[in-house]
């Protein structure tokens, strides 16, 4: 089971698994469905069915990274950005890409998924050739979210967990549509019971200010101090950080560690799930990036669109 690693977007990871003896093929998250295609012809794969772990609208932030739709009001004629418009990520390519590839099956536990085949129940378990996957129902990001393990029997390599915005590397993803019991749950029950020696790749590059973070709640965790200079290295070097694997996983993200006494003292609780809220709430505030100008307000400016609005009467 050969798993390519593919940024896209902003941040996202969308992931081909490969079986390594049929060249069959099939993908987590696929969001930039030529991106994909383009990879699957170069492995000489064939492209058999998607996994998509959850549905999502997202808004980035106005003079963020990246581009995003505007809403705009209209000051004296003139379009003026008020907010950005959501964009999705995760399954936003599974309608291009069905188009593409008649036939292909589509899998997730959220009707709001695009172009959905397959609703899966959690703990169905699908099996693509030698490769198997087991459906792991994490609500909490999102109602529907699901994670997906995968291995292939008699293989001496680690299974795989593809855990979207539920778990991250050093982090997790916000509690969107969920709470912090769920998302503790998610932890100890679930995603907690996998062998700990399961690779973890997580549908987004955001490594270096997840440990940021963990290190501002155990400063002296020095499995912390390690893997934040190893990520910024690889963050300089544009390399990805995935994957991890869920034993170190408990070694430095602090949303894993919420019976330690360090993480308790930070949050200044010592009840595990009031400890994952408060942690989630720092986090949810942490070097949160001052809000800029959208590029085309800016424009409007240095062109004197405004200036009749900002002159005093």
């Amino acid at each position: 089971m050969k798993v390519k690693v593919i940024s896209v977007l902003e941040d996202n990871y969308m992931y081909l698994v490969i079986e390594e003896s049929t060249r069959d093929a099939i993908a987590v998250d696929a969001a930039v469905p030529k991106r994909l295609l383009e990879i699957v012809r170069k492995e000489d794969a064939v492209l058999r069915a998607v996994l998509s772990t959850h549905h999502h609208w997202y808004a980035p932030a106005v003079g963020g990274h990246g581009p995003c739709c505007v809403v705009c009001a209209r000051v004296g004629g003139y379009p003026v950005p008020t907010a950005p418009l959501p964009r999705r990520d995760h399954a936003r390519g599974n309608e291009e890409l069905v188009r593409l590839c008649p036939g292909l099956r589509v899998y997730g536990a959220d009707e709001r998924i695009g172009a959905l085949t397959h609703r899966v129940a959690p703990d169905e378990e699908l099996r693509f050739g030698a490769i198997r996957v087991r459906c792991l129902f994490t609500p909490c990001h999102t109602s529907g979210h699901m994670c997906y393990f995968m291995w292939e029997d008699g293989s001496p390599d680690a299974p795989a967990l593809f855990s979207g915005d539920t778990l991250f590397v050093g982090g997790c993803g916000r509690f969107l549509e969920g709470t912090a019991e769920q998302m503790y749950a998610n932890f100890t029950q679930v995603l907690g019971a996998l062998p700990k020696e399961t690779k973890v790749f997580c549908g987004h590059e955001c490594t270096v200010r997840n440990l940021k973070f963990a290190l501002k709640v155990e400063p002296e965790n020095e499995a912390v101090k390690k893997k934040l200079a190893w990520a910024r290295q690889r963050d300089d070097e544009d390399l990805p950080t995935v994957p991890s694997t869920l034993q170190e996983e408990f070694l430095y993200n602090p949303f894993l560690r919420v019976t330690e006494e360090a993480v308790q003292k930070f949050t200044g609780r010592t009840e595990p799930v009031e400890v994952l809220r408060a942690l989630r709430t720092e986090k949810d505030n942490f070097k949160k990036p001052k809000e800029q100008p959208h590029p085309q307000a800016m424009l409007a400016f240095d062109w004197g669109l405004f200036a009749p609005f900002l002159e005093k009467k």
